[in-house]
C-alpha cells in the first residue's frame, strides 16, 4: 500500500512537472526591438528652422530599449539615394548651393548591435536592400574578405527622424589686401593682391571679376586666385592691353588681357568674386576714391634708377647729364624711377617687371644702396638681355644696414673688396685713373677726380674671369681698383657717386658716353 502511494505521488509531480513546462513554453519571448531616432535640435515645427548656411553641423543620437546603438546610417533626399553609415553622432556637410535658396532634407536611422554574427552582402530594412554591412577594407579591393572587421548590423530603426533645411546662399566677400598699396604714379606694370572669402566655403567662390576703369570689360579668373601681376603687352599699342600673369608667374599668364589701360592718365582697379550660383560680392576699387593712380607710358629705353636718399642735387645732376649725352639725343627719351619715394607691392615681383620695360638702367645711390632689390633684380635683368650701369659706395654693416660679401657678389663680379672697412671720409681731389697694362687698356675711358668729400669709400678686387677693373683710385688716403666692367660689356660699375666725381669738367659726361653708347650700344 504504502508502495502504491509513493508511486502516485511521483505520477503526481511528474504531471505538475509536464505541465508546468508545457505553459512556460507557451508564454510569449521578448523580442528584440528596433532602436528610436533623434535629431538634435528637432523643432515643434520642421518647417520653422531660419535659413542656414550651406556649411552645417547636424547632430543625433539614438536610444535602444533593450540594447546598444551600433551607429547610425544617414541620407540626404535629393542628392543621394544611398545610405551612409557611420558610429559618429554628427557630421559636418556642405550643401550645393543652386541658383536660388533651396531646402534640403536629412534622414537618419539608428541600428543596434543585436546582428546576426556572420558577414551579410545585404542588409535589408523597411523591404528595402540598403547595402552590404559596412567593414574596414584593409586590403583595399572593395570586397569584403575573411578577416575584416565588419558592423554586424542589428536592428535599424522603421521610422527615420528627419529634419528639414532651408538653405540660403550667403554672397562671398572681397577685399584688397593690405600689402596692396599703388604709389600715386607707377610705370605700366603692377602687382595687387587680395582676399576672399565665403561663409558657404571658399571652393565655392568660382571666380573673380577684374578689370581695369570699366567693369564692364573685366576679365573672368579663377575663382583660387589671389594675386596678379598686371604688365603691359605692348607700350606703343593704340589700344594698351595688361597681360594677366596669375601669382605673377610668367609660366601661368592667363589666356585674356586686361583691356581699357589708359597710359600718362589716372586708371583705377576693380575686383569682385562670384560664388556656383553667380551671387557677386560688393566691387572693390583700387585705390579707392580718396586717391589716384597715374600710370605714366616709359619715354624710350633708358631708366634712371635715383637710390640716393638726401637732397636733390643729385636728381638734378643725371638729369641734366642725361640730357645733354650725345648731343642731347636722348633728351626727353629716358625715366627716373625713384625707389625711396616709389612704394611699390610686391617690389620683388613689380620692380623686375618694371625695369624690364628698359633696356638700359643706370643707377646711382649712397652708402645705402637698395641690396635687396639689387640682388634680386641684377642678373635676371642682364639674362633677359638688359644692360646696367651702378654708382654707389657701401657703408659699414651694421645691425640696422647689413650685408655680407655674398651679397655683394649676387650682382657686382667681385671677388671681395681691396680694404677690410671702407674709408669714412675721402677728400676731394683722389683720382680715376684708366687702367693701361698688359691686363687690360682702357686709355680711351676719361678720367674722374672727386670735387667734394666722399664717405665710405672702399677699393675692389674684380673677378678676372668675367670682369676687368677700368680705373684705379690714386689718393693719399686709399688706392686700388675703383671701376669694373663684365668681359661682356653688359654690365659698369664705379664705386664713386658721379655727381661728386667731375672736378675735372666734361670728364663724367664722356664716361657715361663711352659706357652707354660706345659699350652698352645705347
Amino acid at each position: 500500500m504504502t508502495k502504491i502511494k509513493i508511486n502516485i505521488t511521483i505520477i503526481l509531480l511528474l504531471i505538475i512537472a509536464v505541465v508546468a513546462c508545457t505553459e512556460t513554453g507557451n508564454e510569449p519571448l521578448n523580442e528584440n526591438q528596433a532602436p528610436e531616432t533623434n535629431i538634435f535640435l528637432f523643432p515643434d515645427n520642421p518647417d520653422s528652422i531660419n535659413q542656414q548656411k550651406s556649411r552645417l553641423e547636424v547632430h543625433w543620437w539614438g536610444e535602444d530599449p533593450d540594447g546598444v546603438i551600433l551607429g547610425y546610417y544617414f541620407r540626404w533626399l535629393g542628392l543621394e539615394t544611398s545610405w551612409n553609415f557611420t558610429t559618429s553622432n554628427d557630421s559636418l556637410f556642405s550643401l550645393p548651393i543652386g541658383s536660388s535658396d533651396t531646402t534640403y532634407v536629412i534622414e537618419v536611422i539608428a541600428v543596434d548591435v543585436q546582428g546576426n554574427f556572420k558577414y551579410d552582402n545585404s542588409v535589408i530594412w523597411n523591404g528595402n536592400d540598403i547595402g552590404a554591412e559596412p567593414f574596414i577594407d584593409k586590403n583595399g579591393n572593395d570586397v569584403w574578405d575573411e578577416g575584416e572587421f565588419y558592423f554586424d548590423i542589428g536592428m535599424i530603426d522603421p521610422t527615420p527622424a528627419s529634419m528639414k533645411f532651408p538653405i540660403k546662399n550667403t554672397p562671398p566677400e572681397i577685399e584688397w589686401n593690405k600689402a596692396s598699396v599703388i604709389p600715386e604714379e607707377t610705370f605700366p606694370v603692377i602687382t595687387v593682391a587680395w582676399d576672399a572669402t565665403d561663409l558657404d566655403g571658399n571652393e565655392s567662390i568660382v571666380s573673380i571679376d577684374l578689370a581695369i576703369n570699366n567693369l564692364d570689360l573685366a576679365v573672368e579668373l579663377p575663382g583660387n586666385t589671389r594675386l596678379v601681376t598686371l604688365r603691359i603687352k605692348d607700350v606703343d599699342a593704340v589700344e594698351p592691353e595688361f597681360e594677366i600673369l596669375i601669382n605673377g608667374s610668367e609660366d601661368r599668364i592667363h589666356d585674356k588681357t586686361l583691356t581699357g589701360l589708359k597710359l600718362d592718365d589716372f586708371n583705377r582697379l576693380y575686383v569682385r568674386a562670384s560664388d556656383i550660383s553667380r551671387s557677386k560680392s560688393e566691387v572693390q576699387s583700387l585705390p579707392d576714391t580718396s586717391r589716384t593712380w597715374f600710370i605714366k607710358k616709359p619715354k624710350g629705353d633708358l631708366l634712371i634708377v635715383d637710390d640716393y636718399i638726401s637732397g636733390s642735387e643729385a636728381v638734378t645732376f643725371y638729369n641734366e647729364l642725361f640730357a645733354t649725352i650725345d648731343n642731347g639725343n636722348f633728351d626727353n627719351r629716358f625715366d627716373v624711377l625713384d625707389v625711396e619715394a616709389t612704394l611699390l607691392p610686391f617690389p620683388n615681383i613689380t620692380f623686375l617687371e618694371t625695369i624690364k620695360l628698359f633696356k638700359y638702367i643706370y643707377w646711382y645711390s649712397d652708402a645705402s644702396p637698395s641690396l635687396e632689390l639689387t640682388s634680386s633684380i641684377t642678373q635676371k635683368f642682364i639674362n633677359g638681355g638688359g644692360k646696367i650701369g651702378y654708382s654707389m659706395t657701401l657703408q659699414e654693416p651694421s645691425a640696422s644696414y647689413s650685408f655680407d660679401l655674398t651679397t655683394i657678389q649676387s650682382f657686382l663680379p667681385i671677388e671681395g673688396f681691396s680694404d677690410v672697412v671702407s674709408r669714412s671720409f675721402l677728400f676731394p681731389g683722389a683720382n680715376a685713373i684708366p687702367i693701361s697694362d698688359s691686363t687690360a687698356n682702357f686709355s680711351d675711358y676719361p678720367q674722374l677726380r672727386t670735387a667734394t668729400t666722399i664717405s665710405y669709400v672702399r677699393t675692389y678686387i674684380p673677378n678676372t674671369l668675367i670682369s676687368k677693373g677700368v680705373h684705379n683710385l690714386s689718393s693719399s688716403q686709399i688706392n686700388g681698383k675703383i671701376s669694373l666692367i663684365t668681359n661682356d660689356k653688359e654690365l659698369f660699375f664705379i664705386g664713386l657717386p658721379l655727381h661728386q666725381s667731375d672736378a675735372i669738367d666734361g670728364s663724367v659726361q664722356q664716361l657715361i658716353e663711352k659706357v652707354y653708347i660706345d659699350e652698352f650700344g645705347m
